[in-house]
């Protein structure tokens, strides 16, 4: 056996027919699914699973439990330090959602200000200008 990594990314490199051996060993028995909370315990016969906890036969492989299809978080930032912590939340969130196979991973960055003098209109068409060159989808001031 050979561990092999980069980075971010382990394997491991096996001969494949001790990895075939030692797969049938551990299929040998299929636990209950633990969804089912059935207390049997499936077996191999002619080389297909059956009892509770076995895939359908000619799968090859055993159930996969049901997994979260989405995530969803909603964080509020520091605004002195937001290009400290949106970093941060790139690195220790977004990067595993967006590394797996098949993820759809969309960021949206929502500002809200609220200015008790009200804000000055040189400030204005500079938030304004800038807003409209960065893209944003949509921004504006409000009196209120």
């Amino acid at each position: 056996m050979v561990a092999v990594s980069s980075d971010n990314l382990t394997g491991v490199l096996v001969r494949p027919d001790i990895a075939r051996k030692q797969f049938d060993t551990e299929t040998a028995t299929v636990p209950a699914s633990p969804a089912t909370g059935a207390d049997t315990v499936g077996t191999k016969i002619n080389g297909q699973a059956s009892g509770a906890g076995a895939s359908a036969p000619g799968s090859g492989s055993p159930p996969t439990p049901n997994r979260p299809k989405r995530f969803y978080g909603t964080v509020t930032l520091d605004a002195t330090r937001v290009g400290r912590d949106a970093g941060r939340i790139a690195d220790e969130v977004i990067s595993h959602l967006s590394g797996l196979v098949g993820s759809s991973v969309k960021v949206t960055l929502e500002i809200q200000a609220n200015v008790s003098g009200g804000v000055p209109e040189n400030i204005v068409r500079t938030v304004t200008e800038n807003s409209r060159t960065l893209k944003f989808n949509s921004h504006g001031f409000e009196e209120e």
